[in-house]
């Protein structure tokens, strides 16, 4: 199958072919056509499948065919990073369309405000908004939601995760009834399923399963104690071959704490978080980007809001929650069908965690001897039941010394 199969607007698939897109994705094949029919629907793939096409192809393909132009379409994301990429996106497919979008979202100055406010007013075929931005845009009248067509919701799991609920149930008030609702999500969790009865009708669904970790990735672990962290990830920077790498870490406390680390230490990276000022993440990322910066620090929201060819490395300083978001993270490297390295530090509170992950791949990952100048870590017995029925807290200690003891 092939993309002319879909019969796309001719000046759409000029767009394709300029972009050497030839074969559709597993999610494309299926939802494109749902889409064009106008049904609802409900889908479940993860980052890296190519859902971002998957709506937006035959989305622009049905804006081409209307004869009065008007905001057509609100794609509602968690992240300003994915509503930049998905913007692109759009430019990029509708090159030769003439499908004009709009990106809108918060952490700028008034002048961003302002900008956003006017390219509403002025009128744009896609919106793709944070629900905090579009909310106050909404109240203050600016958005005219009147004669939307579509609703996407995409990266649906990690805007419930992030606290949106209420948010997009709010922007959901301001739409008409009569309009496609397309919800995409990595996972599908109780309360998609809550969301999706409450804003869908008659969705069609598609459960693309979650792919394994590409076999380019070498996948590695470390059994630690927090307190050995630093010098193990000092070890891996120094005697790893690497060009350009992502940190992740499960909080974005834990990302601050290592920006102050690496600055003592004089390595150089960037912690990139939701605090920050716009202008800031967009400089970060740049330069990450061009290879300017070769250490990047950040959460799981990273690990779905970029798109970054020739990531060599990641390595992730704490198991994550979710063993679905092992999968995003160590998926920043090895992409395009290259080769890289994903290396996680277990300490004594992740054993189970991981050992879910490795449940999850179906896979039993090696875990490496700790070097010598490191010293020797826990043994890995995830299986087994802590004898005074605690569990640890997770807190990350930075200081060197005895393991840490920390309970909750």
């Amino acid at each position: 199958m092939t993309f002319a199969d879909f019969h796309f607007e001719p000046k759409l698939q000029d767009g394709l072919d300029s972009m050497g897109f030839t074969k559709p994705t597993p999610i494309q094949q299926q939802a494109i056509p749902v889409i064009l029919q106008g049904n609802d629907l409900i889908a479940c793939a993860q980052t890296g499948t190519g859902k971002t096409a998957a709506y937006l192809l035959p989305i622009m393909h049905r804006i081409m065919h209307t004869d009065h132009r008007h905001l057509n379409t609100l794609v509602i994301v968690p992240t300003r990073e994915l509503a930049q990429q998905i913007d692109q996106q759009i430019e990029g497919f509708g090159y030769f369309t003439g499908v004009s979008s709009i990106p809108v979202y918060g952490g700028g100055d008034g002048a961003t405000w302002d900008q956003q406010r006017k390219a509403l007013e002025q009128g744009a075929d896609i919106v793709i908004a944070t629900p905090g931005r579009l909310i106050a845009l909404l109240a203050g009248d600016t958005v005219n939601l009147r004669h939307l067509k579509h609703l996407v919701l995409d990266e649906a799991d990690r805007m419930l995760d992030m606290g949106f609920f209420d948010d997009i149930v709010r922007i959901i008030s301001y739409l008409p009834k009569e309009r496609q609702t397309l919800l995409f999500s990595a996972t599908m969790p109780p309360k998609i399923r809550q969301l999706a009865n409450k804003i869908l009708s008659n969705p069609a669904e598609i459960n693309i399963a979650i792919a394994k970790p590409a076999a380019g990735i070498r996948q590695e672990a470390f059994v630690v104690y927090d307190s050995q962290k630093e010098a193990l990830l000092k070890h891996i920077l120094t005697t790893y071959p690497w060009k350009s790498a992502i940190l992740f870490a499960s909080r974005k406390e834990t990302v601050k704490k290592l920006d102050v680390l690496f600055r003592k230490s004089n390595i150089e990276a960037k912690a990139f978080h939701s605090d920050l000022e716009q202008p800031e993440r967009e400089e970060i990322m740049r330069a990450f980007k061009n290879k300017q910066l070769r250490l990047l620090i950040g959460t799981d929201v990273l690990s779905r809001g970029i798109d970054v060819e020739g990531i060599s490395m990641v390595i992730n300083w704490d198991v994550p929650p979710d063993p679905e978001d092992y999968v995003h993270r160590i998926g920043r490297t090895a992409r395009a069908e290259t080769t890289g390295t994903a290396i996680t530090f277990i300490n004594e509170a992740d054993q189970r965690k991981f050992f879910s992950i490795e449940s999850l791949i179906g896979d039993t990952l090696p875990k490496l001897p700790l070097p010598e100048a490191v010293g020797a870590g826990p043994e890995y017995t995830p299986e087994a039941k802590r004898k005074d029925n605690t569990r640890f807290n997770g807190k990350r200690n930075f200081s060197k010394g005895k393991p840490s003891a920390h309970r909750r």
